[in-house]
């Protein structure tokens, strides 16, 4: 009897994740059914492995309770009941709700809330742009995470990739300051790995012996919210000791003079007050900085998760050219090499079809907008919710859940499983997995572009971003021509293929190779600010900002592409030191209530909140713990594995004390990303963190925040 063996058919894809790494998938599939993903050997950031979110991939796909069909709420609000639907049907009370509400209230009182839950050009952050500026909904500026690090960035150097990741093994000096690679970024690390082995330094600034902290040869461990302190400290010693590379300051960069002087008033003595790092270490760390090159800064988006988070960034950035690191391969700074990719944001997200005077919401502040802690005119009853779970991402949760009980809200959520946003849901709409859709994914973490190709077909009803904002679009009767193009039309529209970065590079060829190189150098020879060419207003590093030199400038959102500068706030030319509004300890009654510095990292085994659900993957993550200095512990009567209560005014969540003197006295850590459904007190982190913002860019505040600690 003749036994049927499977053929296996490998299909090429990339990871849709929140990640740098955007790694290049390898789809195995068994008589239409997805077996394995594998990482791509032959891709020089994958090399073959995939980090250990990943791990089940393909499992995720067949998840049990995975949405197949569209859903209608039949029990209170945060119940979870639902019952089937057709997607017809779905559509039609979609049309019906939001037509009486337009009718009511106008257009402005719809509000879409997106952000990464997916990364692809079709599928991701701005996918549902188009359709909501030509309902002319409010707008929700997207700001959880890099939009102030990156307006910080494009201030001081203008939306340039600088450093490539796979140059770090070039550099003979590499600071990783405030972000712990190897649970978020484990794909560069081996580049850091390469220049370590050919006698390179490696420096780690972050207030947590992180997994990243311990592989270095120093640990720098800051308080949280100092970091601006710390650069501008290493800048005064720069300076005061002549370390400066004077030729390349004079040639390529501005406003010199003004930082010298605003550095001045950081002597080492005083900013390790303010940091907590010794005052000879501030002088070695600029020591070894400025004289040890080519020197490299791997910046983390946690530097901009303080009140003065994004001036930090600024004074970070400002170093590499105040010692002319930027001469030299494997010198300078990276933040996110996604500038280096030709996007058509005017095609991507139609701001044409913003009506004049359209209100913006940043989406950190939708809790306050829906309860009316915010006065808006028209009010919000209708949110629209994909690629995103706001409900254990955003600040302040306790405040946003508020708002989604309200039984007069309209939601919809498009979602793969009923999260703790959707259990909120009027309807929900079944989304598609990587595997089973079409997308050119957006790459913030190195210079390839990639193409993912549908592996298997989508299960039940499941349909992909571009597609359910297509069936939007019929059911609210748009006829406009893009509602008519197909993915691929689309896509040679959403990039500059022109552009000298694409040289080479079609879409027909990557559906054969799957991903390919920008043409911005090769890694060995790549220094793009050897001779300045910044992409700022003056064509140089500017310490002090054109941008701001009027006092008016602010975010430069997604919707608008990254370099179209909005006028607002008043914002200093120059950096400067802001102080943590919490955990500088202004606030005395404050700090004496809640004398604990919460900070929220982000999972290892989780990407945000994604695979929290996933049996497997909480055995690797742990059930939600809680990081405490033993002294702490002791005052507390605290023991290790206890059962904690951490609280504030906003909120509590409880969680397993872990003893641990990788924080430092007076500090605790929590990861980010459980659900709240599935914790043990039916809250996480966020129900005890801070709605306010940093100084540039709308972004959160979530590692100013003051909690106390008692046993639950």
């Amino acid at each position: 009897m003749a036994t049927h063996t499977s053929e296996t058919k490998v299909v090429r894809g990339a990871c849709p994740q929140d990640c740098p790494d955007t790694c290049a998938f390898l789809y195995h599939v068994e008589d239409g059914r997805l077996v394995d993903v594998t990482g791509d050997p032959e891709h020089p950031m994958t090399r073959g492995g995939l980090c250990v979110k990943l791990k089940d991939y393909a499992e995720h796909h067949y998840h049990p309770e995975r949405l197949l069909h569209p859903m209608k709420r039949v029990g209170p609000k945060g119940s979870g009941k639902f019952e089937q639907i057709s997607y017809d049907d779905a559509l039609a009370e979609i049309k019906t709700r939001w037509t009486d509400i337009i009718d009511k209230y106008g257009s402005q009182a719809i509000f879409n809330h997106c952000y990464l839950g997916n990364q692809g050009t079709l599928n991701g952050l701005t996918s549902g742009d188009a359709f909501f500026n030509r309902l002319g909904a409010t707008i929700g500026e997207k700001c959880y995470c890099e939009s102030g690090s990156s307006t910080a960035w494009i201030m001081t150097v203008g939306p340039t990739g600088g450093l490539d990741v796979e140059s770090l093994a070039y550099s003979k000096y590499i600071i990783v300051w405030a972000m712990n690679m190897m649970s978020t970024n484990l794909h560069a690390w081996p580049f850091i790995l390469k220049a370590k082995k050919k006698g390179a330094k490696i420096v780690v600034i972050d207030p947590i012996r992180t997994r990243t902290a311990k592989q270095a040869d120093w640990h720098i461990q800051i308080r949280p919210g100092t970091d601006g302190a710390l650069a501008l400290g290493m800048i005064n010693v720069i300076i005061a000791e002549d370390l400066v590379d004077h030729d390349y300051v004079t040639k390529y960069t501005l406003g010199f003079e003004e930082l010298k002087e605003r550095a001045a008033q950081y002597p080492p003595e005083k900013v390790a007050k303010i940091t907590g790092i010794p005052a000879e270490d501030i002088q070695r760390l600029a020591r070894e900085y400025a004289t040890t090159q080519p020197s490299a800064i791997r910046e983390g988006v946690a530097l901009e998760r303080s009140p003065g988070g994004g001036d930090a960034i600024r004074a970070v950035t400002s170093l590499p050219a105040l010692v002319g690191a930027w001469r030299h391969v494997g010198g300078g700074a990276v933040e996110m090499p996604i500038w280096e990719f030709p996007f058509n944001f005017e095609f991507l997200q139609r701001p044409d079809w913003i009506k004049p005077g359209t209100r913006v919401i940043n989406e950190l502040d939708l809790g306050a907008a829906l309860t009316g802690e915010t006065k808006l005119d028209p009010p919000l009853m209708s949110l629209f919710i994909h690629n995103s779970n706001p409900a254990t991402q955003q600040q302040n949760t306790n405040k946003l859940i508020e708002g989604l009980k309200r039984e007069d809200l309209f939601t919809v959520v498009s979602e793969l499983f009923i999260t703790d946003t959707a259990r909120y849901a009027d309807i929900i709409l079944p989304a598609t997995l990587q595997a089973e859709q079409y997308d050119l994914q957006v790459t913030w973490g190195h210079l390839y572009v990639m193409l993912n190709q549908p592996a298997i077909e989508p299960p039940g009803e499941c349909v992909p971003n571009v597609e359910m904002f297509r069936r939007l679009a019929k059911t609210m009767g748009f006829d406009d021509d893009y509602w008519g193009m197909t993915d691929d039309e689309l896509l040679m529209n959403m990039y500059d293929w022109d552009a000298p970065a694409m040289k080479n590079i079609t879409l027909e060829k990557l559906k054969e190779v799957g991903w390919m190189r920008l043409d911005v150098g090769t890694p060995d020879k790549r220094a793009p600010h050897a001779e300045g060419n910044f992409k700022t207003p003056s064509g140089k590093c500017e310490f002090k900002a054109s941008a701001a030199e009027n006092g008016n400038f602010i975010v430069p959102v997604w919707r608008n592409g990254y370099e179209e500068m909005q006028p607002g706030d008043p914002v200093d030319p120059v950096p400067d030191y802001i102080p943590p509004h919490e955990v500088s300890g202004a606030n005395e009654e404050l700090a004496k209530r809640f004398p604990i510095s919460l900070i929220s990292p982000k999972p290892h085994a989780f990407l945000n909140s994604q695979f929290a659900n996933e049996p497997v993957q909480q055995r690797r993550q742990g059930e939600l713990t809680v990081a405490i200095h033993p002294e702490d512990a002791a005052t507390r009567s605290i023991e290790n594995g206890d059962y904690i209560r951490v609280f504030n005014d906003r909120g509590s969540f409880e969680g397993k004390a872990e003893l641990s003197e990788d924080v430092s006295k007076g500090l605790a850590m929590a990861n980010l990303g459980y659900w709240l459904s599935l914790t043990r007190s039916g809250s996480a982190v966020n129900s005890t963190t801070s709605s306010s913002h940093s100084n540039l860019g709308g972004a959160g505040c979530q590692s100013d925040n003051l909690v106390e600690i008692a046993k639950a």
